[in-house]
């Protein structure tokens, strides 16, 4: 177990790296494909987050997406539990949450079935490497047994690893969405 951790330690720390480098490059135009794939997904209640440090930036493609549907951001409740959604629109108050997330400040709770994934790093196959918290793995596996949900992994193209040091608990992602395109995994 503990080459598992050391392993991924070093996988989170060279795609953190990477993620830092697009980073600086990022346009605002990064967005647009997520934009277009949530286009064919209008009314579908949808999770999403906001940014921090370096993620890429969804919330274009998410204040789209509120025009047509219900779209909730992540709260962490617990540590070790599944996240729950708070509803979410551009306008709304936004707080500090746990770990430095901002989330809305009040609003109702919502079930989302299609959820917007940050990561650190992903593959090709639909593997995610994330914080290490395990929480969206937790969500994604509850909202799962409930009914199909779309897991879509939004990352900088420079995210993307060959091979990820995955455990059988890791949910997969059903797309992974970048700034340069959209990859279905094989």
């Amino acid at each position: 177990m503990n080459d598992l951790i050391e392993t991924k330690a070093a996988a989170r720390a060279a795609a953190f790296s990477r993620r830092e480098a697009a980073f600086a490059n990022a346009h605002k135009a990064q967005a647009s494909y997520l934009s277009e794939v949530l286009a064919g997904y209008r009314g579908v209640p949808i999770a999403g987050y906001a940014p921090m440090r370096t993620e890429i930036d969804p919330l274009p493609a998410l204040a789209e997406a509120s025009a047509h549907g219900p779209v909730g951001m992540p709260v962490i409740k617990a540590k070790a539990t599944p996240l729950d959604f708070r509803d979410w629109t551009p306008e709304c108050d936004m707080i500090e949450g746990t770990f430095g997330a901002f989330i809305p400040a009040s609003g109702n709770w919502i079930e989302p079935e299609i959820v917007i994934v940050p990561l650190v790093a992903f593959d090709r196959k639909g593997g995610r490497l994330g914080y290490g918290g395990g929480f969206y793995d937790r969500t994604l596996e509850r909202l799962r047994a409930r009914r199909a949900t779309l897991a879509i992994g939004f990352a900088f193209a420079a995210q993307e690893a060959d091979a990820l040091p995955l455990e059988p608990t890791d949910q997969p992602l059903d797309m992974i969405v970048t700034e340069t395109g959209i990859i279905t995994p094989a």
